[in-house]
């Protein structure tokens, strides 16, 4: 890891923190830039079309982490890393960052007893519960069952769905998402100045209702699960948590976390709470208000997890392309990519293999596309450009989470990262969809480089899924670095209306973490290769400006960025 030192003068620190112009200096957009031709044409729909053919190919056995299938991958990566002239990103001289990760595969039972009646709960259908201790057994008995609405503990909304009762020892019961409040005098919408609105906050996320459970010392926490609050089926639960799961390696091996996370079903839930004598939907509605307090439902829980522990070290591919500024070189734009998936599940009847091919092996692809693009610039840019294809984030952004936390270059100087996962398979559109709109000054150079092309920006359409938190760049901006996540637009040219909406859930109904994400007869690669070029754009556009990009005033990370430069600055 590269330590950080004190390099920001207090003229250039002021400048950062001001958020001077729009990042992207007096030079022409990136895109109307002569510079820059070359470069944007390397990016082609039978390249991205040939490494997702390779990536997705059953022969990578789903891109598990510590699979046959990862060494496939890292090897395929660091092969075309090196034949495109990059240089290995660690400075040990590979180009790969070894992650130390702990395989969890886990047999669990659960039993309520509620009402005079038991509940055996049966696992996948009812139930899915894993525990992140490692240990070959976690039991939980005779834990009081409590409902917390939507789990949340929020000083800045003055909202408290805990009160004052003790939560140690308790299985706590808590709904997906954050909670949905009615604006006072517009039912019809939810008040923008709570929770975001119609956006989810980090509150929303299931991350932040596990990690609060462990702040008060619970002994298991439990999300109801609705498909269209979360955004997904529930066959997307159990994929995702039903197979072996995985955590970082920890000193402690994880024996402060809450012992059980699960969810259930929401006729599940309906189930139990009926048997407690309450109405599960009348609850719901009451927690959407500042008063609702936590419900006991009278009732005891049981849980043994039994579980089967791998260690495994798995690896992130790093490659980089040395700046050419004397003064900018130890300077850092990050592109992201996840190379990993599913892998195979033997348990499935016909198709086994997760290929992920929209997800993410077309990311990856794309990461692969931008470094060739930047490979063929003649001087390369000012700063260095680092390429990054991480593990496990379909495992809870594992290995993002460990770049950001060991970073091999300092995190200090890194200007922006700027992630891919999942780029646009349906053909060009006149739009492209940035999650988490308005957060940083990326969005002004990416709107300005649009608008060279013709494009425009619109919002996340479905802010309520959360998605800003549910990608790697998340873990950069939990770090403080701003950060960038763009999906295809919506709006199809030569397509009827709405037919990006049609395109986009089909493909959480039918393919979303399920094998049947494969190359399709539809595919039209040609909207991710507009979309790559803006991307490609945008970093060049960092890469060479004056000004440092910036989290818009009100944005959770900007306090955080701010005081890591100051410290690094030495003020």
């Amino acid at each position: 890891m590269e330590s950080s030192r004190s390099f920001l003068t207090p003229v250039l620190l002021c400048a950062l923190l001001a958020g001077c112009g729009d990042g992207a200096g007096s030079a022409p957009p990136a895109m109307a830039n002569p510079a820059t031709e070359v470069a944007l044409m390397s990016i082609t729909e039978a390249d991205l079309m040939r490494h997702v053919g390779v990536l997705a190919s059953d022969e990578f056995l789903g891109r598990s982490p510590g699979s046959a299938g990862e060494d496939l991958t890292v090897a395929y990566l660091t092969e075309q890393f090196r034949a495109m002239g990059l240089q290995p990103g660690n400075p040990d001289g590979t180009y790969v960052q070894d992650v130390p990760l702990v395989g969890i595969r886990s047999q669990a039972q659960a039993t309520f007893r509620i009402g005079g009646r038991t509940f055996n709960l049966s696992f996948p259908d009812d139930w899915v519960g894993v525990s992140r201790r490692l240990t070959r057994t976690v039991s939980v008995a005779n834990s009081d069952v409590v409902f917390v609405g939507y789990g949340v503990r929020a000083p800045e909304y003055d909202w408290d769905d805990y009160g004052d009762m003790d939560m140690t020892g308790k299985t706590l019961i808590m709904l997906v998402n954050d909670p949905p409040v009615p604006h006072a005098n517009e039912a019809y919408r939810l008040d923008p100045d709570v929770f975001g609105g119609e956006a989810m906050t980090y509150y929303g996320r299931w991350t932040y209702k596990y990690e609060i459970a462990t702040e008060l010392g619970a002994d298991a926490a439990i999300i109801v699960h609705e498909t269209e609050a979360a955004g997904y089926p529930w066959e997307v639960v159990v994929g995702s948590w039903g197979q072996e799961n995985f955590d970082i390696r920890p000193e402690d091996r994880n024996m402060g976390r809450v012992p059980v996370e699960a969810w259930i079903g929401v006729e599940t839930a309906r189930e139990l709470f009926a048997a407690a004598g309450l109405d599960f939907d009348e609850l719901k509605t009451r927690a959407r208000r500042r008063d609702f307090e936590p419900v006991p439902l009278d009732g005891r829980a049981y849980f043994t997890i039994r579980q089967a522990l791998r260690n495994l070290d798995s690896r992130n591919v790093i490659a980089k392309l040395e700046g050419s500024g004397p003064e900018r070189a130890d300077e850092y734009v990050v592109y992201t990519a996840h190379w990993d998936h599913f892998g195979v599940d033997p348990s499935l009847e016909g198709d086994s293999i997760y290929n992920g091919a929209f997800d993410n092996a077309t990311g990856t692809a794309g990461l692969l596309e931008l470094a060739e693009a930047f490979a063929t610039l003649e001087p390369p840019p000012d700063r260095t450009m680092l390429f990054l294809a991480v593990t496990a984030e379909e495992r809870g952004l594992l290995g993002a989470k460990y770049y950001a936390t060991e970073p091999l270059y300092s995190l200090d100087r890194t200007l922006a990262n700027i992630n891919l996962d999942g780029l646009n398979q349906w053909g060009e559109t006149r739009d492209m969809v940035v999650v988490g709109y308005g957060n940083s000054t990326l969005d002004d150079i990416l709107e300005r480089e649009a608008a060279a092309v013709g494009r425009t920006l619109v919002p996340d359409p479905e802010p309520d899924k959360g998605y800003y938190y549910r990608s790697d760049h998340f873990e950069f901006a939990k770090q403080g670095v701003p950060a960038l996540y763009v999906d295809g637009g919506l709006e199809f040219i030569g397509k009827p209306e709405g037919y990006g909406e049609q395109k986009r859930e089909e493909y959480i109904a039918n393919d979303y973490h399920k094998p049947s994400d494969e190359i399709k007869e539809d595919w039209d690669l040609a909207g991710a290769v507009a979309d790559l070029r803006l991307i490609f754009a945008v970093g060049y556009d960092v890469a060479h400006a004056d000004a440092w990009p910036t989290w818009a005033p009100g944005t959770e990370f900007r306090a955080l960025r701010e005081e890591r430069l100051r410290a690094a600055s030495g003020q």
